[in-house]
């Protein structure tokens, strides 16, 4: 661990929703790109709920901030599964610098893409993380979605319903013109 930022960010102020993950996967930070190892239906997620008008390659993660979506991850010096021990290491502090991250650049939403990252920043154990839209918001914070993970690896907790909820919110979003949290 070298501490620079495995996969860069992609955030600007005021984007509609923002995708964490826990740290980018070994494919991922290689190839440079969000959600890129073959057989994560991340970008095939996005286009089938409505969230991306077409299918979007792993390389092509830039062209999406258009659309007013936005990556990161709560663990940027680390890559690897969110078991692993360099993530691991990683994390301490990580939820404190993810959320001034955020509110700093202060999306509408933050979609974490995994119970995993969710528990991390909220600091509690996934078993008490339910998908969807968390109720109620955290206070000072984008209102949060928890995703079921894109990764073949957790096919067996796959689910697109929480994913539906979120393409839902985010067209209200875009239609309205809502990009920043209203309260």
């Amino acid at each position: 661990m070298d501490g620079e930022d495995k996969l860069p960010d992609l955030l600007q102020r005021g984007m509609t929703v923002v995708f964490v993950g826990t740290a980018a996967g070994e494919e991922s930070a290689r190839r440079g790109a969000y959600y890129a190892k073959p057989g994560n239906r991340f970008w095939r997620t996005l286009a089938e709920v409505g969230i991306t008008p077409r299918l979007f390659a792993p390389e092509e993660f830039r062209n999406v901030a258009k659309l007013g979506m936005g990556f990161t991850d709560v663990v940027k010096s680390a890559a690897g599964a969110d078991h692993s021990a360099d993530v691991a290491l990683a994390l301490k502090g990580a939820p404190v610098e993810f959320a001034s991250k955020m509110r700093a650049y202060r999306p509408a939403g933050v979609a974490f893409t995994s119970k995993r990252a969710a528990s991390v920043f909220l600091e509690k154990p996934t078993s008490l993380i339910a998908y969807g839209r968390l109720c109620p918001p955290v206070a000072d914070f984008p209102e949060i979605f928890v995703l079921p993970s894109t990764s073949g690896a957790a096919s067996s907790h796959w689910t697109i319903e929480p994913w539906q909820e979120l393409a839902a919110w985010y067209k209200q979003r875009r239609l309205t013109g809502q990009s920043l949290r209203q309260d």
